[in-house]
């Protein structure tokens, strides 16, 4: 086989292996829309995979967890260990709806053991849009790359209105002051942002004022309605 009918092969190969992915994308939608459908109310919790029991933001989640239970919500993680772990396990100790959506990487994301309804992912996207579909508030606490990802984007929907507004809850002020102070002091002042923009953020610590805050700011029915252009009420 000449190069030029050998890299004609590895073109025509990937375009039929990107045509065969969509099947794959394809049931991750399907099997995350029918497992999470009656989920009914829940609230999304991130958080750093690499914090463990010993760090005081653990025993603080799994007491986060245990309170929204209680107060009617599921709770949604990624699934995996250190912060999200401890919101599984606060939330099924108390014997409520444990979700975990787990994506495959090759470290640290391993499904941990206390969400009661598991769903696997190979593809970010389509985590997300479960995420931001089912929950209907985001506890956002210390965390990496991974935690950044799923807030900004949650508020950068938010602001264009691609879905209605709903509570985006960070937690640990010390922890977030740099970033919100550089939001301030430099998106804002070059006007990239609105006060408004900055206005989507709650900033609380206690996993008492946090569920009190969700209760009183979650609406009582279930994920429902219409965004601006008519799709579901938190999914695009």
């Amino acid at each position: 086989m000449t190069g030029t009918h050998a890299g004609q092969f590895l073109i025509d190969d990937w375009r039929i292996q990107d045509t065969w992915r969509l099947f794959r994308i394809l049931s991750e939608f399907v099997e995350g829309f029918e497992v999470l459908s009656g989920i009914g109310r829940a609230v999304a919790i991130f958080g750093s995979a690499r914090m463990g029991p010993a760090d005081p933001f653990y025993g603080k989640t799994v007491d986060l967890a245990r309170r929204l239970v209680e107060a009617g919500f599921a709770v949604i993680t990624g699934g995996g260990p250190g912060l999200m772990e401890a919101a599984n396990k606060g939330a099924a100790e108390a014997g409520g709806r444990s979700v975990g959506l787990n994506i495959e990487l090759p470290l640290e994301q391993k499904p941990n053991p206390y969400a009661n309804v598991r769903l696997g992912f190979r593809y970010f996207f389509c985590r997300k849009v479960m995420f931001v579909k089912y929950a209907m508030a985001y506890v956002i606490l210390p965390g990496g790359f991974g935690t950044l990802d799923e807030f900004t984007e949650a508020l950068t929907l938010i602001q264009t209105h691609k879905i209605q507004p709903f509570p985006l809850v960070l937690v640990g002020g010390e922890f977030w002051a740099g970033l919100l102070e550089w939001m301030r002091g430099v998106l804002l002042a070059r006007g990239m942002i609105s006060k408004e923009d900055l206005a989507i953020l709650k900033v609380l610590e206690e996993p008492a004022e946090i569920a009190e805050y969700l209760i009183h700011s979650v609406p009582v029915q279930e994920p429902g309605g219409s965004c601006p252009d008519n799709t579901p009420r938190h999914g695009p």
